[in-house]
């Protein structure tokens, strides 16, 4: 499963030696890639359709809440298997979490979970961008939905083409492409393939709602990992019975977890890092990447990824 902004194409764009998709499935493993809601891979809705507001009405909760056990269910069915492995980035465990402490009987559905990035807590993150945002992400949020702007980053050929242009190698503007990333996820310029920056830029941009970053940004604000906030003593009441979002309870999410972590990840902070793992119900495992220069974004793109984390993810799951 992948992280936020992204689709399933992240698993397979460096290709067959350097993407964990293909890895896995060249040693033998069925693999199914997941795409969250509101990405241009999944848009389908059997009443509401993206042009409408209500449609975006939903953050990684309702992923993790609806849609994951939606996939597992279906992939277990097609496959006649009772449990499978897991792999998400970055929002992709988030949403997993989710799964674990509010749907615990989907745990037993996991043979070993790994989380690449695992981002729950976010009190430590480092990312300029995320914390000079994180204040105003409710009140953004709103505003966004009164004047029906609902989707953030969204996937057109605008900005494919906006991308191949603005970010390629020869490109003068491709400093600012690129700092965008390093800013965002942590600075690792010898791990980004510039040949592939275009290709990578029009990948992240598939879509998501903006209640998604605005419930990442109450997490930060909060230093709790818990439900949307609405802002609304009243909503909360209603949705919660409670003024404040419960925190959801890690110790329940009994499903054996790895966590796979990097010490210049801007986004996952090592102290969060060791929280998490501390409140999880089964924590399995906790590898550092064992490079300094490994961001959040290179657990998907990085170019030596094979050899420093693909290959011990490789091997986490043959042994269980």
């Amino acid at each position: 499963m992948h992280g936020v902004f992204c689709s399933s194409a992240v698993w397979i764009l460096n290709g067959p030696e350097k993407s964990l998709g293909y890895i896995l499935a060249e040693q033998g493993f069925d693999v199914w890639l997941g795409n969250a809601r509101g990405n241009f891979y999944s848009r389908k809705h059997t009443t509401l359709n993206p042009d409408e507001p209500k449609f975006w009405k939903f953050s990684w909760h309702e992923i993790g809440y609806y849609d994951l056990p939606a996939m597992i269910d279906y992939i277990l069915k097609n496959t006649g298997f009772s449990q499978l492995h897991f792999v998400g980035h970055s929002q992709g465990s988030t949403s997993f979490f989710v799964m674990g402490s509010e749907r615990p009987e989907y745990n037993d559905k996991i043979i070993l979970m790994q989380a690449l990035g695992p981002a729950a807590y976010m009190s430590h993150l480092k990312s300029p961008i995320v914390k000079y945002y994180a204040p105003f992400a409710s009140t953004i949020d709103i505003i966004m939905s009164m004047i029906g702007l609902n989707e953030v980053m969204p996937n057109s050929k605008f900005s494919i083409a906006a991308a191949h242009l603005l970010c390629n190698k020869d490109s003068k503007l491709l400093p600012l492409c690129t700092n965008f990333i390093f800013f965002m996820c942590g600075f690792s310029p010898n791990q980004l393939n510039l040949t592939m920056l275009p290709v990578y830029i029009s990948q992240i941009s598939a879509g998501c709602a903006s209640r998604q970053l605005a419930h990442y940004a109450q997490l930060y604000n909060s230093g709790k990992f818990r439900n949307y906030d609405y802002g609304s003593i009243i909503l909360n009441l209603y949705m919660y019975g409670s003024s404040i979002p419960p925190d959801y309870n890690l110790a329940r999410v009994t499903a054996p977890v790895v966590m796979h972590f990097s010490e210049n990840d801007w986004i996952v902070g090592l102290e969060d890092v060791d929280r998490l793992h501390a409140e999880l119900g089964n924590p399995f495992g906790k590898f550092r990447v064992p490079t300094a220069e490994f961001s959040h974004a290179d657990f998907i793109w990085a170019a030596n990824a094979t050899s420093i984390l693909y290959e011990r993810v490789l091997k986490v799951f043959k042994e269980n």
